[in-house]
């Protein structure tokens, strides 16, 4: 049985390589041409440092990195986990009531054309350098794409489809769950997705304007004192933290809708 499990786990990474090779071959190669560039075109490591040198001295620096990566972490998730809890429910709400369709949706769309950025030096003055602006911040730009996701999703449900729901005799509640959640949550996943990639910005930004912590004032940091090479270590970081909280809504999408089109071809 141990056997059959390691054959399988190997098929299953030869298939994910034999797929994924021209992605690999262009990552392996930008970073190759990245390292070599340097000495061929004789760019100054002050300007732009080679890979390796980034390697070495992000490793040098890893505890600094770690502990900071943490606390940008913290940031963006819990952001963008309050960012869900609330938007979504509202979005339904919207969808289903009238009144707030007609009031309170154009004052979200005129928000939303608000840069967010732009509050986070007033949050920083009301309330200080600690957690609370930044995780706000990141709740600003994470809640707008789920909330108009969630009303154009639960707004989408065709009118054959409502007809013949009350046709089979489905009650409201009935036909909510079995019809109208499952059909809106594809778009749902949509505003899902562009909030993870826009929640680790919003902590970053955050932490430029003022902070005592976090990748952001690490780069900052760091940029300022000359070290493009801890900047950039800083930067993979900021990256793999946004990589790996997109990673887990694209995890729970393909868990909670298997069956749509988007996701079946994403596996194939």
């Amino acid at each position: 049985m141990a056997s059959f499990d390691v054959r399988a786990r190997l098929a299953w990474l030869a298939g994910w390589v034999a797929k994924s090779w021209m992605f690999l071959a262009f990552f392996v190669g930008f970073f190759l041409f990245w390292e070599y560039s340097i000495v061929w075109f004789k760019i100054p490591l002050y300007i732009l440092p080679p890979p390796s040198l980034i390697v070495e001295k992000g490793w040098a620096d890893m505890p600094r990195l770690l502990e900071y990566t943490l606390v940008t972490g913290r940031e963006v998730v819990i952001g963008y986990v309050v960012a869900v809890i609330i938007a979504v429910p509202l979005g339904l709400a919207i969808a289903f009531s009238d009144i707030l369709r007609r009031t309170f949706y154009p004052f979200l769309v005129c928000i939303e054309m608000v840069p967010k950025i732009a509050f986070a030096p007033l949050f920083i003055s009301w309330l200080g350098f600690g957690l609370l602006p930044k995780v706000i911040i990141v709740f600003l730009v994470c809640f707008f794409p789920i909330v108009l996701n969630a009303i154009l999703a639960f707004n989408s449900l065709s009118d054959e489809l409502s007809r013949f729901a009350r046709s089979t005799g489905a009650g409201p509640l009935r036909t909510f769950f079995k019809i109208r959640l499952p059909a809106a949550l594809p778009q749902c996943f949509v505003g899902f997705k562009y909030a993870a990639i826009n929640a680790t910005v919003g902590a970053a930004i955050a932490e430029f304007i003022g902070s005592d912590q976090g990748l952001g004032f690490y780069i900052q940091i760091v940029t300022g004192n000359m070290r493009p090479d801890l900047a950039f270590a800083g930067i993979f970081f900021l990256t793999l933290v946004g990589l790996v909280l997109f990673g887990l809504v694209t995890l729970a999408e393909r868990l909670l809708i298997p069956w749509h089109v988007s996701v079946r071809r994403n596996k194939g």
